[in-house]
């Protein structure tokens, strides 16, 4: 499989965009939330009830910061995830997790400097690393990085955790990491182990988001930035856009205000936890040369092959046999001529629809496969999982 390059990317993402419009295609590529899970009622309430607050402070501007009261929340949450004496004071509302990280990595960015992350990451956080002319190294590399960018709770693709010998050899670094918690809620396990951030708040930027556990129509994330840094990533927020949007704020500080959501978290585990195994299930059947583990939270599920096909190609006949998934060139911080790779999310697509997925995936990739050479594995009969993440262990089903 030849490197990616910037048409085949547009190509992508035309066919990306095209199977998100097209009718009766099963989607397992995006990693969008269910809808199901939406808490509709109850956001439209809050949004009722904002609306007629005396003052509309919900229509109003706000500070760069964010809403006390919802900074409040958010930094009492996160205390009880181990970032001890956390308050508001310490958090920025930001618009999701990527502006979080689009401000942390503002702050540690400068010309000719270099990120170490793992070898496969979230897209847009590589795409954001590249635009700022930072140079990737692996978090393996002896050579030090300025900064490390991590999802040490719940990784996107491969939905693994972090290992303890890990996280103490990355903290031993003393550098600056960002850490990355979009998934940390989601953690099939859970509750996810403390921060990086509750061992090290001098160094770690701890990014997170209510994007994947209430909806990411909202853009509601936050960014706890350590106290060196702080003001100099407040400049930068209000500089970017004065402030978080008020009114997604003020739905999300009356929702929490209301509802008991950590109770609804254990809802949102098992119920992506049944989903990852389903999928699996269907995958194993239909397409059994195909490797991967099942995941500990998140959304997706990381595939290898056995092939180098051109993913273009596949994704196209993919597309035709009406079924979508997101290429693993785009989840690789080096991309290279190995196997094909690929993401499967079972968080949008119903699970009665799984099988017939699988198998309109299976005749794509016969398709696409046809004359490609076989790549073999990269060890005999594993996948390529960095020494960083722990093995998943496969979950007990859930009740």
């Amino acid at each position: 499989m030849k490197r990616p390059t910037a048409s085949d990317a547009d190509g992508i993402d035309a066919l990306t965009r095209r199977a998100a419009a097209t009718p009766g295609l099963i989607q397992l590529g995006g990693g969008l939330p269910s809808e199901a899970q939406f808490p509709r009622a109850d956001l439209a309430d809050s949004f009722l009830r904002v609306l007629t607050k005396q003052g509309a402070p919900a229509l109003q501007y706000g500070w760069p910061e964010g809403l006390e009261s919802l900074r409040r929340r958010i930094a009492e949450r996160l205390a009880e995830r181990g970032l001890r004496g956390l308050t508001a004071a310490d958090v920025i509302v930001t618009n999701g997790a990527q502006q979080a990280i689009a401000l942390a990595t503002q702050v540690l960015a400068g010309s000719g400097q270099s990120v170490a992350v793992d070898a496969q990451s979230y897209p847009s956080a590589l795409d954001l690393f590249a635009s700022h002319g930072l140079r990737r190294l692996p978090l393996t590399s002896p050579e030090r990085a300025h900064f490390s960018y991590v999802m040490p709770a719940v990784t996107n693709p491969g939905g693994g955790t972090m290992t303890k010998v890990a996280r103490a050899a990355l903290l031993a670094r003393r550098r600056p990491v960002i850490e990355d918690d979009a998934y940390g809620d989601l953690l099939f396990a859970g509750p996810a182990p403390a921060p990086l951030a509750a061992s090290d708040p001098k160094r770690v930027f701890f990014v997170g988001t209510f994007s994947k556990t209430l909806c990411p129509g909202l853009r509601v994330g936050w960014l706890i930035v350590p106290p060196r840094w702080r003001r100099r990533a407040l400049r930068l927020k209000q500089a970017a856009d004065l402030q978080s949007n008020s009114l997604a704020q003020a739905v999300v500080d009356d929702y929490l205000a209301r509802h008991d959501f950590e109770r609804r978290l254990p809802v949102l585990r098992r119920f992506y936890r049944r989903r990852a195994e389903r999928l699996a299930s269907a995958v194993r059947r239909a397409i059994p040369s195909w490797r991967f583990e099942l995941p500990a939270g998140g959304f997706g599920v990381w595939i290898e092959t056995d092939a180098a096909v051109d993913e273009r190609r596949f994704l196209q006949a993919a597309v035709e046999e009406r079924v979508s998934f997101d290429p693993g060139t785009g989840f690789e911080a080096w991309p290279t001529r190995g196997p094909t790779t690929l993401r499967l999310c079972f968080s949008l697509a119903r699970p009665t629809e799984f099988e017939e997925a699988t198998r309109r995936l299976a005749r794509a990739w016969r398709r696409a496969a046809r004359g490609a050479p076989h790549a073999g594995r990269a060890r005999e009969g594993t996948l390529r999982r960095s020494r960083w993440i722990a093995a998943p262990t496969s979950p007990a089903p859930a009740p």
